[in-house]
């Protein structure tokens, strides 16, 4: 009777052990895993939802989880600019309003101003247009931190004027009329059939992804014995780098299964000359410049937060500001550039989402300074600052995102979908609430 007790306790006790071991080894983040968890639940639910009473499931289709990369983008770029502003224990409420008047702005640049002296058409003219927009977001995200660490005007106050202020320029700007068709070249960098890189690009990038996962565990490895850290078993090494790498091959299956439309196609196939068979011609669209844009938003986001003494600061000020202050660290002028930053990423998603939607609209960016702070703080970011993780946040992107196009999907009202977003942002708050709690 001993023998069989002792052995049904330990068969309990088997699969929590094993658990934490994984874990352990692989160093792997607990609420990561929650999000993909609850992201895949998401994905789930919408699509058996819809096939279950549309008798169709939409949402777990290449076509659908391709547009839905393309429009998390200008969301995650400005999401991972949003995680250095609250983890300094700021906000920034402004950013939708600055995609707004900077989208305006570019519009006016490249159809009105730039044709008259270079032409039609010119190569130049989205390369100054984009730079422009950049930098106009930059000029008016540093103004913004000017006030706050210099006036010493609370953050909230500041960026709440900023949105109305800025809106309100957006619409003066042009009296409220949409600017369209912006330039050819600047439009593929909204995305479409002709802004992706094919197939063949798409496996280019799936390689060069998994080359830099593999270099990196390296270099990690080769870090920590060198400076005498623990190291993480070969058996979590290698998982860890199996799990990243069949994500990337997973993505670049899911970009090329999504083809070119017919019409699209045939309006190619006529200018360049080409045959389409009777069984039609298959080309993937790969990967959107939008999400290439994004992916490399986040890993020099990353790089600037994990290895440079800008991220070590950004964490120090929000850790303890007066600490972080008697340590040397000018906290004003960190202040004044984390706001600039924040401008700048506003702008490159003005740039996204103007060439996505082939115009520059007043209502453009309209609340997605919602999105933005709720995609940071699902993704882990605490409003009590100090906290915060620049993969986090583009994940929580594509969370939120997931669940305003699940809703779309299977015909959920507008007044419906806010509902839920902010319940979604409540529920993720106090869940914050409750991990903090626990880790003290």
């Amino acid at each position: 009777m001993t023998d069989s007790t002792e052995t049904l306790t330990t068969s309990k006790s088997d699969s929590p052990n094993l658990i934490a071991k994984f874990l352990k080894g692989t160093e792997l983040d607990t609420r990561l895993l929650g999000m993909f968890g609850a992201l895949a639940l998401i994905w789930l639910g919408f699509h058996f939802y819809g096939a279950i009473f549309n008798g169709y499931g939409a949402m777990l289709t290449p076509r659908n989880l391709w547009n839905l990369s393309v429009q998390t983008s200008s969301i995650g770029i400005m999401a991972t600019g949003m995680v250095l502003v609250i983890v300094t224990r700021n906000i920034d409420l402004s950013v939708g309003a600055l995609v707004g008047v900077t989208g305006m702005t570019m519009g006016l640049l490249q159809v009105e101003f730039l044709p008259q002296y270079l032409g039609l058409g010119n190569p130049f003219i989205w390369i100054i247009t984009a730079v422009t927009g950049i930098l106009v977001g930059a000029m008016i995200g540093g103004f913004h931190g000017w006030l706050i660490a210099y006036r010493g005007i609370p953050a909230f106050i500041v960026t709440l004027g900023g949105l109305l202020v800025w809106r309100g320029a957006a619409f003066l700007s042009n009296n409220g009329k949409t600017i369209s068709p912006v330039d050819s070249t600047f439009q593929l960098l909204g995305g479409g059939p002709y802004g992706t890189i094919g197939a063949t690009g798409s496996w280019i990038v799936g390689a060069l992804a998994c080359v830099a996962i593999i270099w990196m565990l390296i270099a990690g490895r080769r870090s920590r014995m060198a400076h005498g850290f623990p190291l993480r078993p070969i058996w979590g090494e290698v998982t860890v780098g199996g799990l990243a790498c069949s994500l990337v091959v997973g993505a670049v299956l899911l970009v090329n299964a999504y083809p070119w439309p017919k019409g699209i196609i045939k309006q190619y196939a006529a200018a360049n000359n080409i045959t389409v068979p009777k069984e039609g011609l298959f080309i993937s669209h790969g990967f959107a410049i939008p999400v290439l844009i994004l992916f490399t938003v986040g890993i020099l986001m990353t790089i600037l937060v994990n290895r440079t003494r800008f991220g070590r600061n950004v964490f120090a000020i929000g850790g303890n500001p007066e600490a972080a202050a008697l340590a040397g660290i000018n906290v004003k002028w960190m202040t004044l550039k984390i706001f600039a930053l924040m401008g700048a990423l506003a702008g490159l998603a003005a740039v996204v989402a103007s060439a996505r939607l082939n115009s520059a609209t007043n209502a453009l960016g309209l609340l997605d300074e919602l999105y933005v702070i709720a995609a940071a703080v699902i993704g882990g970011t605490s409003l009590a600052g100090g906290v915060g993780t620049i993969y986090g946040a583009i994940l929580g992107a594509l969370v939120m995102q997931s669940l305003q196009s699940g809703m779309v999907l299977i015909g959920f009202d507008t007044s419906v979908q806010q509902i839920v977003v902010g319940s979604v942002l409540v529920f993720a708050v106090y869940l914050d609430n409750l991990y903090r709690k626990k880790a003290k």
